[in-house]
């Protein structure tokens, strides 16, 4: 479904990525995992169109997007539910999630979507009419990923969903995430919680200063001793 060739990027003459390459499979959900400044965020940044490659390729469905701009690389289908969250504060719940179908594109109007959305995050549909800014950091979250799935998304990514949660509410989005899995939608995850990652995901790898250095079935990483090392960035890459 998504395919990250030999991908590069530089920022001011630093390599933040070195040569990554990984495949994710249509209806799974693979899990990046590593330590902070390992490059997670830029591969999702790259993969969405947010920053240039200086080498590689990245293909959606075959079709190359690599060099396409932001916005064209989601009307493709390819969404990203950004780290932090960033819902538009002054608008609505309502607002913000029909701003997530206008951005991807989506002429008219579909009520299947928006009931989507709030059957699967009912405080959205309770709270339509508050503004953005005035919900909890875990209903901002959910606000976050129903305004991307507005968007018809083919491909999700998630960046560090779990940031700033509540477990109780980490656990409610998490739930979410593998519901929307077992629909169908493939899923790319960044999350700084590698047991949580592992335990949701079909298959990870692990990023170490731009480079991956160790992927496989989520659940094999998980049992394997080595994969604390290189998580904590004390594994050679060569590991």
């Amino acid at each position: 479904m998504l395919t990250i060739q030999n991908a590069s990027v530089s920022y001011n003459g630093i390599r933040a990525l070195r040569g990554v390459t990984l495949s994710v499979a249509q209806g799974e959900i693979f899990a990046l995992i590593g330590p902070n400044g390992a490059g997670k965020s830029t591969l999702l940044h790259a993969a969405s169109g947010i920053v240039p490659l200086a080498e590689g390729e990245i293909r959606l469905e075959g079709e190359t997007i690599s060099g396409r701009p932001a916005h064209k690389v989601a009307r493709a289908g390819l969404i990203q539910v950004p780290e932090g969250r960033r819902v538009i504060a002054p608008l609505t719940v309502a607002e913000n999630l029909e701003l997530g179908r206008q951005a991807a594109g989506i002429r008219g109007t579909s009520s299947a979507d928006l009931d989507q959305v709030h059957a699967l995050f009912p405080i959205l549909a309770e709270r339509r009419d508050q503004p953005a800014g005035l919900l909890s950091g875990g209903q901002q979250q959910m606000l976050a990923i129903g305004r991307a799935l507005m968007g018809r998304p083919r491909v999700l990514l998630l960046d560090e969903p779990s940031l700033g949660l509540a477990p109780v509410i980490i656990r409610e989005v998490f739930d979410a995430l593998v519901r929307l899995n077992r629909d169908g939608l493939t899923i790319l995850l960044v999350e700084q919680n590698a047991k949580l990652a592992l335990e949701t995901a079909h298959n990870a790898a692990i990023l170490e200063q731009g480079r991956i250095v160790h992927k496989g079935a989520a659940a094999a990483l998980a049992g394997d001793p080595v994969v604390a090392d290189h998580y904590f960035g004390r594994a050679k890459a060569d590991a």
